[in-house]
């Protein structure tokens, strides 16, 4: 017969058993007494200094918003009521050709992409010599509800293209979008591709059949057609919430330790307040448009099955034939890595890349290691491809 011994329960008559009292501090003795130093926290920093970081955190909050951002020297050579066209300065005589358009997405705003000098990713292609210009999506109003996807690749970065190519005297040019800025590139070079020399994309929302993150399902079960007969335009507000919802804990609590360990760190904390200035900076979407993305790539899937229209146009990614490069973050949590990464498979180029990161969505574009690894070999890939 198998005996079952519990070994809390046995004892002997020369040791007898000793029950440990539970400390309820780190610094309380066994007898009861605490080693806390006074004038210290339970984990030994002094109260003072808590205190001062605290209100240099309050500090640092208050003065966020005049901390400079988008400060790569540029031009505003052309404007509408709905965006900006940069043009950023080159210290070369002679800058690389063709001509490279940047294209933001229509959520938050571009100055991400030139967050600060030492993680701009304009920035750096213009220290490498390209010739670069950045469509800056300004905040549509209610009068704007009705623009459509068609307005923005048809109308507005078609009029961009041409006058670069005007001013440029470039018959060609390479197109450069991030986000939904890399899905209207690719909409826009399947429709217009006599204008395109290049097309590179940076983590491109595409097939929404393998995106399993927080924003996809949050957009497959939104009742969007409710949404913007109601407000007109997707307010920033209900963005704001999902975005809120994507690592609760590291954009919530998390983030303030963070803060709270470097907040001597002023560089840190530079970086830290500018991210925060992004993240928060949300403008509406035009309605129809926002319309258009929910419903026709998240919901029903059609960029991937080439059953997209624009106005009249059908938007046929296979049509797309010259150099392309995917740019894809394996740890991006706000775009499926994966769905990025099946662009490559629609496209006809026989010139096809795609290169993956070990990153985040805005780790690509707006990090030291984007610096250190994703530029150099970017900017590598478009001097192969250019006319010098």
């Amino acid at each position: 017969m198998k005996r079952n011994l519990s070994l809390n329960k046995i004892t002997t008559s020369k040791e007898p058993e000793i029950k440990v009292k539970e400390l309820s501090s780190p610094n309380q003795k066994i007898d009861g007494t605490s080693s806390r130093v006074p004038g210290t926290l339970d984990d030994g920093e002094p109260k003072n200094d808590v205190v001062t970081k605290i209100k240099k955190i309050i500090d640092a909050y208050q003065k966020s918003m005049s901390l400079e951002v988008g400060t790569t020297p540029h031009d505003v050579v052309k404007e509408t009521r709905l965006y900006r066209l940069l043009h950023y300065k080159t210290t070369f005589h002679v800058p690389i050709r063709p001509p490279v358009l940047i294209v933001y997405a229509l959520i938050n705003r571009s100055y991400i992409l030139d967050l600060q000098q030492d993680k701009s990713w304009v920035g750096n292609l213009v220290k490498q010599g390209f010739d670069v210009y950045l469509i800056d999506w300004k905040t549509p109003s209610l009068n704007d509800k009705y623009v459509s996807f068609d307005d923005y690749v048809n109308v507005f970065i078609d009029d961009c293209i041409d006058f670069i190519r005007n001013k440029s005297s470039a018959e060609k040019i390479t197109l450069h979008g991030y986000c939904m800025g890399a899905s209207m590139s690719a909409m826009y070079c399947s429709l217009h591709q006599h204008k395109i020399k290049n097309l590179v994309t940076l983590a491109p929302v595409i097939d929404t059949s393998k995106d399993n993150t927080v924003i996809s399902n949050f957009a497959k079960h939104l009742d969007v057609e409710n949404i913007i007969d109601s407000m007109g335009n997707m307010p920033p507000e209900l963005l704001q919430t999902c975005f809120s919802a994507l690592k609760p804990f590291k954009q919530g609590v998390n983030k303030y330790f963070s803060l709270y360990e470097h907040i001597n760190d002023k560089r840190f904390i530079e970086n830290f307040l500018r991210i925060e200035r992004w993240l928060s900076d949300i403008p509406p979407i035009a309605g129809e448009a926002f319309k258009q993305w929910i419903k026709n790539i998240y919901q029903e899937n059609l960029l991937v099955k080439n059953e997209m229209k624009l106005g009249s146009d059908l938007v046929n990614l296979s049509r797309i034939n010259v150099p392309f490069l995917n740019i894809v973050a394996n740890e991006d949590h706000l775009v499926s890595p994966d769905g990025s990464a099946e662009l490559n498979n629609l496209v006809s180029s026989k010139d096809n890349r795609i290169m993956r990161f070990p990153t985040g969505h805005v780790g690509l574009i707006a990090s030291s290691y984007s610096q250190m690894n994703v530029l150099p070999k970017t900017g590598r890939w478009f001097f192969l491809r250019s006319d010098v």
